[in-house]
């Protein structure tokens, strides 16, 4: 995607930071306002500031207060409102649970590929009404340059970061079993979660450079004896809130105001 106009001039190119669980408010924005977006999908509800030079809007996935299930998330609207904003670089939350016994809670990975094993979601864009059949190329889901720069100041922070790990998405809300743990290790996934598809997916669709970074809340089922729970995701998000956020807000202060012409751009066809 280009830079949108706005009455015949250029929009200023904005960044998003989407917030999964435990990552409900932006509050280093500056004059940060709230914009009711309307799409052809539905309504968003967007929170807009400035920092760092940088137009930033920012979306909690789950709405305020985490009141919408992750099946129930209206991806496509999402990405399409941060789109119609002039929004061109994404830097995501994700809280994850870990399909490997080596990678304990509190490890930061940042996400290079991706599984898919949601089946009840709308998925793309491109759903032939308009008569037109369109294939995303996938190789690389995440914005390599993006997933530099989110390196690069996590090593300038002094944080421990992983730097590349396959996230595996479940429809949710249930966890899930021991099985299905040993089986997504086995596939060659290192983490799992609920909601990075297809968010991942309509951000290349709609050419915007899209990043995550996942935050491990617990071992996997069957990795561990405790019982899965969302409070103690809750919990382990609310001690690595700083880390996370610091990652985050310094990472948009780094990004280009205008991004680099050839980047993510390239559609499907």
């Amino acid at each position: 995607m280009g830079r949108m106009t706005v009455m015949g001039r250029p929009r200023e190119e904005a960044v998003a930071i989407i917030g999964g669980t435990g990552v409900y408010q932006a509050e280093r924005l500056e004059n940060a306002a709230t914009e009711q977006v309307r799409t052809e999908y539905g309504v968003v509800e967007l929170t807009v500031g400035r920092w760092k030079g940088h137009t930033v809007y920012f979306l909690p996935r789950h709405g305020r207060g985490h009141s919408i299930p992750p099946h129930r998330i209206n991806y496509r609207a999402n990405l399409a409102a941060l789109a119609e904003q002039g929004v061109t670089q994404i830097l995501a939350t994700s809280a994850v649970g870990s399909l490997r016994s080596d990678w304990p809670a509190g490890r930061l990975v940042v996400l290079d590929q991706f599984i898919d094993f949601t089946s009840r979601r709308e998925a793309t864009f491109y759903d032939g009404e308009d008569d037109r059949v369109v294939h995303t190329d996938m190789t690389n889901p995440y914005c390599p340059r993006l997933r530099e720069v989110i390196l690069k100041t996590a090593a300038d922070l002094g944080l421990d970061i992983t730097e590349s790990g396959c996230y595996v998405c479940t429809d949710g809300p249930r966890f899930e079993t021991a099985a299905e743990v040993r089986a997504f290790g086995r596939l060659g996934g290192d983490v799992v979660g609920m909601t990075g598809v297809p968010e991942v997916i309509l951000a290349r669709e709609l050419g915007l450079c899209y990043a995550a970074v996942a935050l491990v809340t617990n071992l996997g089922a069957g990795l561990s004896t405790t019982p899965l729970a969302h409070d103690e995701v809750s919990r382990q998000m609310q001690e690595n809130a700083d880390r996370l956020q610091s990652l985050l807000w310094e990472s948009v202060a780094r990004l280009p105001l205008v991004r680099p012409s050839s980047c993510c751009q390239q559609r499907g066809a």
